[in-house]
């Protein structure tokens, strides 16, 4: 049985140490400002300037202001702070963020990283990727285990447009924990019920 994306999102949730700065991409990895914990004093990043998200606000506590960099409103934690791009630009660049967490099109045996664009496709453009993946101190992935054509996307060797080159420590899909090491993929915990064939690795 595969994890769920909640699933998929507490167990990124439970990586990350007390005190850590963490920035979620849009989409998927957003899921997981719901599901750290208080206690761990975790202080997460949005790229659009905004220091202490901590998840979806209430029909109550709404603002349409208070919102992260996929547009999506938010509800901040009691010491949060805003701030312009170049300050939010700054703290990625400068080394500042612990983790990112960013969904992905491939990611290789190499570590290296696509999630911009599929050529031929509509493009939106990279937004922070490229800085985000270079600048925090560890890169995760979330994402599902096969795209929309049942095509897997841990592969050997991406032919992809590159976000950036080995640069993924670790990728969560929905059938469990994986790290790319030594030219393949190191399994480090499987979703319940999940046998290492399902996952077609490289």
């Amino acid at each position: 049985m595969s994890w769920t994306k909640d699933e998929m999102a507490q167990y990124i949730a439970n990586l990350f140490p007390d005190y850590s700065s963490v920035n979620l991409g849009i989409g998927l990895p957003s899921l997981v400002a719901e599901k750290v914990a208080s206690e761990k004093n975790i202080m997460i990043h949005s790229e659009n300037g905004v220091l202490g998200v901590s998840g979806r606000p209430t029909k109550e506590t709404v603002s349409p202001t208070l919102i992260n960099a996929g547009k999506e409103t938010i509800s901040i934690k009691d010491g949060a702070s805003f701030f312009d791009s170049s300050l939010s630009f700054g703290m990625i660049r400068g080394g500042h963020i612990d983790f990112c967490v960013l969904g992905a099109l491939e990611v290789d045996a190499s570590g290296n990283l696509a999630n911009w664009m599929i050529p031929g496709k509509k493009l939106t453009g990279m937004g922070g990727a490229m800085d985000l993946v270079n600048g925090a101190k560890k890169v995760i992935i979330m994402m599902g285990h096969f795209n929309k054509k049942g095509e897997e996307k841990l592969v050997k060797n991406t032919n992809l447009p590159l976000t950036g080159m080995g640069v993924v420590s670790d990728v969560i899909t929905d059938l469990g924990h994986f790290q790319p090491k030594n030219g393949t993929f190191h399994i480090v915990k499987l979703a319940p019920d999940v046998k290492e064939e399902d996952c077609k690795l490289p």
